[in-house]
């Protein structure tokens, strides 16, 4: 197969700290050549893959401001379909806006549906249902006015993350500093615990930031790192005794969780959203409703077995499971656009309008 993997441009592909949609579109492309699949990757022009890269965005508009971020996606998402017909299959990694592009060919799209940034997109959705096909990457991300053609959760390269059997006595939190992943709540509770939380990810909401983490960090109790690269967050994620999750939306995914857990680190997440697909509860973390059974759990984590959370990723979220299940997807899309233009041949042979 030929792919085409579309990959959003605010961020480089693979990135460096922060762009969770890029770094599944990259594990995706490398995990498909890796397969033996011919793969090209539009991403932009700094990106790096084992496939075919192909561009017209210079740098990240998230890293570059002087890009004008809407100008360059129409041109970034035009490239690909202005030559979609070279291709077997187009898997879309970029939201709903490819979506409108797809009546310009006949090369089958597959969109990875990375979660609903709000109901108001639903619309585009709704409109290209039936005529493209959908995975999400959770069932609880599922819209039930959707038609999926699978769910497929997300994985990793397990190899990349250093299994650590023993831990410190640090809390950990590891995501955007925004109301929805709980940051607020996460010093809460470490405050609760007389335990040092440190803090990473990006500032998505500098407002929120300013009132809620800005007047705790400290440097001793709590600790703002920033946006870390793959070294720093293996070593943070490995020496935390454990990752504090108490998110304040339905989260899709969330990638933090799997990467905890693949280095051995039990979660504490508020259960909403897919947290239920991805921790077994009391096995490699707690699944809580509030703050006050979060601190209640932070008490009991040491009962939790680090080897345990690593070898429910290794069983469960890797990325060797997930492309083989969207080379599976593939073929299915594949196998239908086969037989539907059999048929129609059939009808042209026997005279049928």
């Amino acid at each position: 197969m030929h792919i085409a993997i579309l990959s959003p441009i605010a961020w480089r592909t693979p990135p460096r700290h922060y762009g969770p949609w890029e770094n599944v579109a990259s594990l995706i492309s490398e995990g498909l050549v890796a397969c033996g699949h011919e793969v090209t990757l539009f991403a932009t022009a700094d990106s790096q893959t084992s496939g075919t890269l192909h561009s017209v965005c210079p740098r990240g508009y998230e890293e570059d401001h002087s890009l004008i971020p809407k100008v360059w996606e129409c041109l970034h998402i035009l490239e690909l379909f202005e030559q979609a017909d070279e291709y077997d299959i187009i898997h879309n990694h970029f939201d709903y806006l490819p979506l409108t592009y797809s009546g310009l060919t006949t090369t089958p799209v597959v969109t990875t549906i990375h979660g609903f940034s709000s109901p108001e997109i639903l619309p585009v959705f709704k409109k290209f249902n039936g005529k493209t096909d959908y995975v999400a990457i959770s069932d609880a991300d599922r819209s039930p006015e959707l038609d999926y053609i699978k769910t497929i959760h997300h994985g990793i390269d397990i190899k990349l993350f250093d299994f650590q059997p023993v831990s410190g006595d640090t809390l950990l939190f590891f995501g955007r500093i925004h109301n929805d992943k709980g940051a607020k709540e996460a010093i809460q509770i470490a405050g609760a615990c007389n335990k040092k939380l440190i803090m990473a990810g990006i500032i998505q909401d500098q407002a929120y930031f300013d009132q809620y983490v800005a007047p705790y960090m400290d440097n001793d109790k709590v600790t703002y790192v920033g946006s870390v690269g793959p070294v720093e967050r293996n070593q943070l994620l490995g020496e935390a005794c454990a990752l504090l999750h108490p998110i304040q939306f339905d989260e899709p995914f969330g990638l933090s969780v799997i990467e905890s857990m693949a280095c051995g680190t039990p979660v504490i997440a508020i259960d909403r959203g897919s947290m239920p697909e991805i921790i077994e509860n009391n096995k490699n973390g707690f699944l809580v409703n509030n703050v006050e059974e979060a601190i209640e759990s932070v008490a009991h984590i040491k009962e939790i077995d680090r080897a345990y959370c690593r070898r429910h990723i290794d069983r469960h979220f890797t990325v060797e499971r997930m492309i083989g299940k969207y080379i599976e997807v593939y073929q299915m899309i594949l196998n239908s656009k086969d037989q539907k233009n059999a048929f129609e041949a059939s009808k042209i042979d026997s005279g049928v309008n």
